[in-house]
């Protein structure tokens, strides 16, 4: 009876449903995703000081890949978000490389701007290096544990897992990304590196969580939109 019921309960289908990955609308997201991967990336090379909260010029934008990542993985399950999250991985790392190519050129006799282009977008590599890693390993994280979370508990605790699974992602991606960054913008001592990963951390964990509402609106927008997930909602 014991393997009768183990047998049961493992051919029982998951609770979770997706949605198939080759829309329109899963292009228009993956390609905001990496736009703002590398915009974050471009304004990650300054420091930033607001009050006594010492920060990046990227602070503003990063948050919002995350967002995006939320709305794949919750609307396209873990194989899409795992999908986006290595394109764009490997755009920012394209981009670096064009960044590289446009120094490297021979500049005009006319252009004074050779020593302003180095300063901003010479250091964007080893940025590129931290935000990636962060961003593979955070987002993965993030993605993994939302999708395990909707496969336990199907359509219903949206917001706790949004909430759960940026918080996860969100201290792994930050750690990773500071540790790297740091010297790059010229945080060299303990305490301030300390200060750096808190601010970050809370800074993106509270962005996610004050946009919930609206990450949740956009998912469900997305659902009843993609015709694949309405399709599967209703064949429930």
């Amino acid at each position: 009876m014991g393997e009768t019921n183990a047998k049961s309960v493992a051919a029982r289908p998951s609770k979770a449903i997706f949605a198939a990955a080759g829309s329109p609308y899963f292009s228009a997201v993956l390609a905001l995703m990496g736009a703002v991967v590398i915009l974050s990336n471009i304004g990650a090379s300054k420091g930033v000081a607001i009050g006594p909260f010492i920060t990046d010029g990227g602070f503003f934008l990063f948050p919002l890949a995350y967002i995006m990542g939320d709305v794949i993985s919750e609307v396209y399950g873990l194989k899409a978000a795992r999908r986006s999250i290595l394109i764009t991985f490997a755009l920012a790392f394209f981009a670096v490389f064009a960044f590289w190519i446009m120094i490297q050129l021979p500049s005009a006799e006319f252009y004074d701007g050779q020593e302003a282009l180095e300063r901003t977008l010479g250091p964007i590599w080893q940025i590129v290096v931290a935000s990636g890693l962060g961003f593979l390993v955070g987002q993965l994280a993030n993605s993994w544990v939302l999708v395990r979370m909707k496969q336990r508990f199907g359509e219903r605790g949206l917001i706790g897992r949004l909430i759960g699974s940026s918080g996860v992602g969100e201290f792994l991606d930050t750690l990773i990304f500071c540790a790297i960054a740091a010297p790059v913008i010229g945080i060299t001592d303990m305490p301030n590196f300390i200060n750096y990963v808190v601010v970050g951390f809370v800074y993106k964990t509270a962005v996610e969580i004050i946009f919930v509402p609206i990450t949740s609106l956009v998912i469900r927008w997305f659902k009843k939109r993609e015709p694949s997930y309405a399709a599967l909602l209703a064949a429930r």
